[in-house]
């Protein structure tokens, strides 16, 4: 019983701290230099690892696609169902679980250890509040990389499937860059950029609160990251669920 009650106190402060993010959202002076600095810290250091793994989710796509649709006849489609593939699905995935393994983890550790040197308890003391000061910009930064890095994964993913299709498999360069819009639309990238925005706010909240709750010296923040990055793939692939479930029932496919 002691396990689903800690489970449900976390959950409660995880929403809770969701809830005053919000709040603080529209609190002023904004803190544009530490979210500048954020931003570019969470981008350095996920885009490199973002491309790298876009390059063979675009490619196995590519290849599963060309073969499928070789036997079923209907190989002009393969570029259509390669950029549903990549940008509905494979995209924001792919974009979450890098923001999640290193730009999450990052502001996990940052936030955790100035929690054991009681920095977050001398801001306190002080009047100044942690989530306005250094939550929010740290959860506007992680929802800009997403939405930035959700579209070089697109790019890179398309490109990596259009050369491994037209190259490795001999399809035709024409009919796979015409099937672009025989069945995807504007909707599908419109969709995988909210998705990505709302992974990327994930992401930050559940690394901030982690961060600000570590306990128990070095050992506690390590413990702390390592739950964070668990917790958040969890939920993203929850979140990613219901939310192409209801895209599907929200806006009309090409038929």
């Amino acid at each position: 019983m002691s396990v689903v009650t800690n489970g449900l106190r976390q959950t409660g402060s995880l929403f809770a701290l969701a809830l005053d993010v919000l709040r603080a959202l529209l609190r002023r002076p904004f803190q544009t230099k530490e979210f500048i600095q954020q931003s570019w810290f969470v981008a350095s250091v996920t885009i490199v690892p973002t491309a790298l793994v876009a390059i063979p989710f675009g490619a196995v796509i590519a290849l599963q696609l060309g073969t499928l649709t070789r036997q079923l006849g209907a190989q002009s489609f393969t570029g259509a169902a390669s950029v549903l593939a990549v940008v509905r699905e494979a995209s924001p995935i792919v974009t979450s679980l890098l923001i999640a393994g290193a730009g999450g983890s990052a502001i996990c550790a940052d936030l955790g250890s100035r929690k054991i040197r009681e920095e977050i308890d001398a801001m306190e003391v002080l009047g100044i509040s942690p989530i306005h000061r250094l939550v929010v910009p740290r959860v506007l930064a992680a929802m800009l990389v997403s939405v930035l890095l959700n579209g070089l994964v697109s790019v890179v993913g398309v490109a990596g499937g259009y050369f491994f299709n037209v190259v490795i498999q001999g399809g035709t360069p024409g009919a796979y860059l015409a099937s672009f819009t025989a069945l995807a639309q504007i909707a599908d990238l419109v969709t995988s950029e909210i998705k990505a925005l709302l992974f990327g706010a994930i992401a930050a909240i559940v690394a901030s609160y982690k961060g600000l709750t570590a306990g128990g010296g070095p050992k506690g923040v390590g413990d702390a990251v390592n739950q964070s990055v668990v917790i958040t793939f969890m939920l993203l692939f929850v979140v990613n669920f219901v939310a192409s479930a209801v895209y599907f029932q929200v806006v009309p496919q090409k038929i």
